[in-house]
């Protein structure tokens, strides 16, 4: 039995069928192996492609002043610029999502007049490469200038019942400070806080009040309101109370009455200011 077992193994067709077998196993490990490596690869080669791509971005950014601002105000320039960087994807990316560069205009060597400024940027990464349109500005130069001026409350009333009467408004601060280009600080006629009192008011009430500056004509003047609204009072009283009341009209007639005062005292605290700059 045992010299059977013998025979069996050492014959020339169990060799034969051991080494195919063989042959088979390390024709899968080898081909699993190369596979394995050809996945790892061209995974690799996924990763740096997106590493080295690049791309194309249009990103809206601030647009900053290099100037005296305590000296000058400057008009004419926009809020915002769009800026469009190219390079590498991933950084691309990252400096839309962060905006850590700025852009600017600097303005420190030029005078008082209108000029044309090239805009420039700083910050962005050697590698990226931006253009920024517009690439040129228009500014105007002008000096800085600060008054004081009354406030004018005008009302609105008409929509009032007859039976009640509104009274003379009360304003928080009977004056502000309007800051701007000289030019601009000269054109303001008067300070107005608009007040519409509601058909229903039947009593004292208050409002939050955007001030306006305007000139001559009613024309808003682009100036700096300081502070730019203030709480003013209205008493509502009716018919008979003792109270001091006044119509819309009186009250229109009251303020246009005021308008050659305010005027007046605008000009005083402007030319003060002038001959102070």
């Amino acid at each position: 039995m045992n010299g059977k077992k013998g025979s069996i193994f050492g014959s020339v067709w169990f060799m034969r069928i051991a080494s195919l077998i063989l042959a088979i196993f390390l024709f899968m490990y080898v081909n699993s192996e190369k596979n394995g490596f050809l996945r790892q690869t061209t995974r690799g080669s996924d990763s740096g492609n997106a590493l080295m791509s690049n791309k194309t971005m249009s990103i809206r950014m601030p647009l900053e002043l290099k100037m005296n601002s305590q000296k000058y105000v400057v008009t004419g320039y926009p809020q915002y610029v769009k800026v469009r960087v190219s390079g590498p994807s991933a950084m691309v990316t990252t400096v839309s999502n962060t905006q850590n560069f700025k852009v600017y205009a600097d303005l420190t060597k030029l005078g008082i007049g209108t000029h044309t400024v090239t805009l420039k940027e700083s910050g962005l990464n050697s590698e990226l490469r931006s253009t920024i349109k517009p690439q040129q500005i228009k500014v105007n130069i002008q000096p800085r200038s600060t008054v004081t001026a009354p406030v004018d409350v005008r009302l609105n009333s008409k929509s009032v019942d007859g039976n009640y009467h509104v009274g003379t408004p009360r304003p928080a601060l009977k004056t502000v400070q309007i800051t701007g280009a000289r030019n601009q600080v000269k054109r303001v006629a008067r300070v107005i806080a608009y007040v519409d009192v509601p058909r229903d008011a039947h009593g004292n009430f208050s409002r939050q009040v955007t001030l306006q500056a305007v000139d001559k004509k009613g024309r808003t003047v682009n100036v700096v309101i300081m502070p730019s609204s203030i709480n003013v009072e209205v008493p509502v009283s009716k018919q008979g109370n003792n109270e001091p009341t006044s119509s819309s009209s009186s009250s229109n007639s009251a303020s246009s009455n005021s308008d050659n005062d305010s005027s007046s005292n605008m000009e005083s605290s402007s030319s003060s200011a002038s001959s102070n700059d």
